[in-house]
């Protein structure tokens, strides 16, 4: 019997969705790949790839430029993209129907301590806008439920957050959606990635791999958040179905989930320009050494049916 490939995941989140529904619905299955999926923490997919403990990981772009900053010969590739735009907001306490960015200047602001990746993108929107982000209060340090937590207790006054947070807070009346991420466009978050020479090796895996997360993708754009919220509702045994589904609904109507595999240039740009504004990487590497889209047009010159 063929030996499974490792897929690191490197947490558990609701924007990751179409990575569960590929488990929920068996599409590696159908696709004859058999996939072992390992929770390994935000910091090992990356690691993993490169010590051999996994074939393959998913994450984020971001965390792959710093690599190649680090490490220039570690020949990490990305070759199937699912989370196609930023997945994080910006919640306030008070409404802010007609938000600019000028309004975190001077607010009591709580960034997501987890992983870097939002408020380096946050800080590149704020460049963008003419803004200085050293200006932002900006207060570090604190989980993204720790600083939900303050929101509702009137000690900060706008928080970084990703779903579930931003339903329950809204859904409390105690938070207030002033910004989407997602909105700024394309800016590339989530891919599957390996080493080149995996991608070489196990080829045929990985291709089928792809194949399996396009069918997921056809089937996320086409069904009902309920019905999706229902297929995955196994990874989220805590969070209650109608919320999950409110969550996966905010996404969907924000583009967050690609209509195919393909890494687009232009988001990896954008990924890029906040790794180098933010300070994260010097350098990072080139789309060309970063990204692989062969599976992925493959994939889409097959036309699998959806799941």
């Amino acid at each position: 019997m063929a030996k499974p490939l490792t897929l690191f995941e490197p947490f558990r989140a609701v924007f990751y969705t179409p990575f569960y529904a590929a488990h929920a619905l068996d599409a590696y299955g159908a696709e004859g790949v058999d996939v072992q999926l390992v929770t390994a923490g935000a910091e090992a997919p990356v690691g993993g790839l490169i010590d051999g403990s996994t074939d393959v990981a998913w994450g984020g772009p971001m965390r792959i430029q710093n690599t190649y900053d680090l490490q220039p010969d570690c020949d990490i590739v990305s070759f199937c993209e699912v989370v196609t735009r930023d997945p994080f907001f910006i919640v306030g306490r008070d409404p802010r129907p007609d938000f600019q960015m000028s309004d975190m200047i001077g607010a009591k602001f709580g960034s997501v301590a987890e992983v870097n990746t939002p408020w380096l993108c946050l800080q590149e929107d704020l460049r963008r806008a003419g803004l200085n982000p050293d200006q932002v209060s900006r207060v570090e340090g604190h989980t993204m439920a720790e600083n939900a937590a303050a929101l509702r207790a009137g000690d900060l006054d706008v928080i970084q957050i990703f779903q579930p947070f931003v339903e329950q807070l809204v859904a409390d009346g105690v938070g207030h959606i002033w910004y989407a991420a997602a909105a700024r466009g394309a800016t590339s978050y989530t891919t599957l990635s390996a080493l080149r020479n995996t991608l070489q090796s196990e080829r045929d895996k990985l291709g089928r791999m792809t194949r399996a997360l396009y069918r997921c993708q056809k089937w996320l754009h086409s069904t009902e958040p309920a019905t999706i919220a229902a297929a995955i509702a196994e990874f989220f045994p805590d969070l209650p179905q109608g919320t999950l589904a409110t969550c996966i609904k905010r996404y969907k109507a924000l583009g967050l989930w690609g209509v195919n595999p393909i890494l687009p240039r232009d988001g990896f740009d954008r990924l890029q320009a906040s790794g180098l504004s933010g300070g994260l990487f010097k350098t990072g590497a080139s789309y060309e050494a970063c990204v692989d889209t062969s599976l992925a047009r493959e994939a889409i010159k097959a036309d699998p049916p959806s799941m």
